[in-house]
């Protein structure tokens, strides 16, 4: 999943060894989104990326409801979203096979 932000950067910090994410900044907000993960569903920031969280997990399901979590606590309200494109999205899905 990757961060996009067009003005005010969006900072994630996992936190409680992997199992939640907290969002701060997100359209210059101070207020701070906390996102807890499924169980069985591990986060972490990727080394090779900026921006970027990576989910693992055994259960595809549950990786899926994870990142539609984290996806959905950064839609955008009361405003055009055609126009203010900040958020977190999904940006690549990898099987173990493909890993």
């Amino acid at each position: 999943m990757r961060s996009v932000y067009a003005h005010f950067p969006i900072n994630t910090v996992v936190t409680e060894n992997g199992q939640a994410v907290e969002i701060r900044n997100f359209l210059g907000e101070k207020f701070v989104r906390r996102v807890r993960m499924q169980p069985g569903v591990k986060i972490s920031s990727s080394t090779k990326q900026k921006d970027e969280l990576v989910l693992e997990g055994n259960d595809i399901e549950l990786v899926s409801r994870s990142a539609a979590l984290i996806q959905m606590s950064t839609a955008v309200k009361n405003k055009d979203i055609r126009k203010f494109l900040d958020g977190i999205y999904v940006s690549e899905k990898l099987s173990a096979d493909d890993a």
